[in-house]
C-alpha cells in the first residue's frame, strides 16, 4: 500500500462503507445478548427471577468488557494506527461470539461477554475517527450519520434471526459476519492525517493527557455525559421493558428483543436526520437539544400513559425514546472534534465506551438504588431525571465544534 495522495474521500468511499460495516457487525453483537437473554438464560435452566438477575449481571459484564477494551484500543490506535485496531477487535470478538455459541452456564456467558465486550470497543471509534479524517469538512456529520445509520440496522437484523434461528446460531453468525468483513477491511488505506503525525515527533496516544489540565478533563467529562440517555434508554427502558410492562399492569407478554429492534430502527433514522439537521442548524449542539426534548417527552410518555396498557404502546414508545436518543452520530462526532490529532482516536474510541461502561457503574447501580427505595417504576422515573439533569448540564458546559478545524496536535 503506498500513499501518494490522499484526497477527501467522497461519502461513500469504501472507507465509509466499510466503517458502516463494521458498526453494523458491532450493533449485532452489543445487542444480541439483549434480544436473546430470555431465551438464551431459559434454555440454561435459570429461573424467571435468575433471568432478570443474571441477565443484569451479564449485561454489566459486557460493558465493563467494552469501558476497558475502549482505553486499551483508544491508546493503540493512536500508537499503532487506526487500522490495526480495526483488525484487532474484529478478530477478538468474531471469536468471541463463536465461542459464545458453546456456553453452558451463566458464568462462562459472563467471562465470554466481557472478553465480546472488549473486541467490541475498538470498532465504533476507530471507524468513526477513520471517516471524520477522510471526508471534507462540510461532509463530516453527514457522513459520520451514514455510518451509524447503516450500523444500527444490524438490531434489526439480530430480531430477524432470533426469530428463524435458534440463539446459539445467532451467536455463530454474528462470528461468521465480523470473519466476512475482516476480509473486506484488508482493502482499507490508513488515514492521511494520521501518516502525517507519524512524521512528527508529538506524543501519541497517551490516555492519560486526556487527565492532564483541568480544562482537558473538564471537556472529556463532558463528552461522556452528553451521551448519558442513549444507554439509560436502551440498558434499561427498552432491555427491561418486559418487566416494567409486567409492573405497569400490561397484561401481554411483550418481548424485549421485538422493543429492542423498534428502538434501534427509531435510532437509524434519527441518527441519519441528526448530521443533516446538525448542518441545517449549522449547530452540534441545538440539533444535541431538540433530541434531548424529544427523548424527554417520550420519557414521560413511558411512565405515565403505559399503566394497565398494551403490548404495542410499549413498543411505539421504546420506538419513540429511540428515535430521540438517535444524536449517537453527532455525540460520538463531537466527541472526536473536541481533541488534537494526536488524542483523536483515544478520546473518540474511550468517550462511546465510557457511557456504554456507564451502565456498569454509574446507571444500573442508581436505578438499583432508587429501586430498592421505592418500587421497579418509581426507581425507573426518578434515574430517568437523574440522568437528564446530569445530561443536559453537560451539554452547557460543553464547546460547539461544528466549524472546527481537525487538523492541529495537542501538547
Amino acid at each position: 500500500m503506498h500513499h501518494t495522495q490522499n484526497k477527501p474521500a467522497s461519502i461513500f468511499s469504501i472507507a465509509v462503507i466499510v466503517a458502516a460495516l463494521g458498526y453494523f457487525v458491532d450493533i449485532y453483537d452489543l445487542l444480541l445478548f439483549s434480544i436473546t437473554r430470555i431465551d438464551s438464560l431459559v434454555s440454561l435452566g435459570l429461573t424467571e427471577a435468575q433471568v432478570l438477575s443474571e441477565g443484569e449481571s451479564i449485561i454489566m459484564w459486557q460493558m465493563g468488557g467494552l469501558l476497558i477494551g475502549g482505553i486499551i484500543w483508544g491508546i493503540m490506535g493512536d500508537k499503532k494506527g487506526r487500522l490495526s485496531v480495526l483488525f484487532g477487535s474484529i478478530i477478538l470478538y468474531s471469536l468471541a461470539n463463536i465461542a459464545n455459541g458453546f456456553v453452558q452456564t451463566a458464568d462462562q456467558f459472563k467471562i465470554i461477554r466481557f472478553i465480546a465486550g472488549i473486541g467490541l470497543a475498538g470498532e465504533l471509534g476507530a471507524g468513526i475517527t477513520l471517516v471524520s479524517e477522510l471526508t471534507p469538512k462540510n461532509k463530516r456529520g453527514i457522513a459520520t450519520s451514514l455510518v451509524a445509520g447503516i450500523g444500527l440496522t444490524g438490531a434489526v437484523v439480530a430480531f430477524i434471526m432470533k426469530q428463524y434461528f435458534d440463539w446459539r446460531t445467532c451467536y455463530f453468525i454474528g462470528g461468521g459476519l465480523g470473519l466476512i468483513l475482516l476480509v473486506l477491511r484488508i482493502s482499507v488505506f490508513e488515514s492521511g492525517m494520521f501518516h502525517e503525525l507519524k512524521k512528527m515527533n508529538v506524543q501519541r496516544g497517551n490516555f492519560f493527557m486526556l487527565f492532564k489540565t483541568r480544562e482537558r478533563f473538564t471537556k472529556y467529562l463532558c463528552s461522556i455525559l452528553i451521551g448519558l440517555p442513549t444507554w439509560f434508554v436502551i440498558g434499561v427502558l427498552v432491555t427491561f421493558s418486559s418487566e416494567f410492562g409486567k409492573q405497569m399492569g400490561i397484561k401481554e407478554k411483550i418481548d424485549p428483543g421485538k422493543a429492542i429492534m423498534y428502538a434501534y430502527a427509531a435510532i437509524a433514522i434519527g441518527d441519519v436526520l441528526i448530521g443533516f439537521i446538525s448542518q441545517w442548524f449549522k449547530s452540534r449542539k441545538k440539533a444535541l437539544y431538540l433530541f434531548y426534548s424529544i427523548t424527554i417527552i417520550f420519557m414521560v410518555l413511558f411512565f405515565t400513559v403505559q399503566w394497565n396498557g398494551t403490548a404495542a404502546n410499549m413498543y411505539w414508545i421504546c420506538a419513540g425514546l429511540g428515535f430521540g436518543t438517535g444524536f449517537w452520530a453527532i455525540f460520538v462526532t463531537m466527541g472526536a472534534e473536541q481533541f488534537g490529532t494526536n488524542i483523536r482516536a483515544t478520546a473518540a474510541t474511550t468517550i462511546p465506551n465510557m457511557v456504554r461502561g456507564m451502565l456498569t457503574v454509574m446507571i444500573i447501580p442508581l436505578f438499583k438504588l432508587f429501586r430498592g427505595m421505592t418500587d421497579y417504576v418509581t426507581g425507573g422515573w426518578i434515574t430517568a431525571i437523574v440522568i437528564m439533569a446530569i445530561t443536559i448540564i453537560a451539554a452547557l458546559l460543553i464547546k460547539e465544534t461544528f466549524h472546527k478545524d481537525l487538523n492541529y496536535i495537542e501538547e
